[in-house]
């Protein structure tokens, strides 16, 4: 039963997006075709790879608003390391993202520093980074076999894509086969208590910190690899997709509820939604009323979740 409780957030997103596919199907020409639906998973696998990092600090009460940034960092720096071969260009942009992360994990752990504060703070550092190791311009000419991470394809499915699954399903393992990934919940749900009962949890949440800028360094390479260039200025307003993409998929903002499989699902609505908006001819600034009172919403379910919880 608690299981079931806990997993219960999934439906409505899933059952948003059925509604998505109808209405979209109805009034967007090529809506449904195999190659506007692989698109949509690639537009999607980006959001998606960071939604797990992000939802593993949404989950400890936390946020991140520097992963675009630092997903502009790791790509140039990706693409800048990509001349040695495929896998130093990635490991070098994994190295940016986990300094990163282990950057703000200490100060939110350590020093008791406000998440919002701390990744605000890096949100703006990061991209200063990425303007001066560039002097504000693209690094391209990448070779092909580094190209290969956001540009292959596995049969028809890219390879974004198929990472995306592997990353997700990696995610939803941790959180919910794992002793550490009951050890997020119970920071998430109480830090205080978790502390008394033996959970150490300035180390769990370095963890979680450390594993959301691995993810946002690979999401930083295979966004250069797919784009054939680092560009300083990319991955501009990725931290409200993504956020948007947790929350909507059931994530509460307070920590301790919700999962990467939500996640997914949110991601997924809300890039069937620009895709089907897009095909559809709505205006680009319209667009961007709806997903905004579609985040308003996935918020004001949320504290009417916690409201209901708190009576029971």
């Amino acid at each position: 039963m608690r299981e079931w409780f806990a997993h219960k957030t999934i439906y409505g997103p899933a059952l948003a997006i059925c509604i998505e596919v109808v209405v979209f199907s109805l009034i967007a020409p090529g809506f449904l075709s195999i190659e506007n639906v692989i698109n949509i998973s690639l537009q999607t696998a980006i959001t998606g790879i960071l939604a797990v990092g992000m939802t593993l600090v949404i989950l400890t009460g936390g946020i991140d608003l520097s992963i675009g940034s630092v997903v502009a960092l790791a790509g140039v720096a990706a693409a800048t390391a990509s001349g040695a071969g495929a896998f130093p260009g990635l490991a070098t942009a994994i190295a940016v993202g986990v300094v990163a992360g282990g950057l703000t994990g200490l100060l939110v752990a350590y020093f008791r520093v406000a998440p919002f504060v701390v990744t605000l703070a890096g949100l703006t550092i990061a991209r200063g980074l990425a303007f001066l190791w560039t002097g504000g311009r693209s690094v391209g000419g990448l070779p092909p076999d580094f190209n290969f991470w956001g540009q292959a394809l596995i049969g028809i499915v890219p390879l974004p894509v198929v990472l995306m699954v592997v990353i997700v399903a990696a995610g939803h393992f941790l959180l919910s086969r794992t002793v550490f990934g009951r050890q997020v919940y119970a920071v998430g749900g109480n830090p205080e208590a978790s502390w008394l009962a033996g959970v150490a949890v300035r180390e769990v949440l370095l963890a979680v910190y450390l594993i959301n800028g691995l993810l946002v360094g690979l999401a930083g390479a295979v966004l250069a690899a797919r784009l054939g260039a680092g560009l300083p200025n990319s991955g501009q307003l990725y931290e409200l997709d993504v956020i948007a993409a947790v929350v909507v998929g059931g994530t509460s903002l307070s920590g301790g509820k919700g999962g990467v499989l939500g996640s997914l699902l949110g991601a997924l609505f809300i890039g069937t939604l620009n895709n089907g908006l897009n095909l559809a001819g709505i205006d680009p600034y319209l667009q961007k009323i709806v997903l905004g009172l579609v985040i308003l919403a996935a918020v004001l379910l949320d504290g009417a979740r916690r409201g209901q919880d708190s009576f029971t």
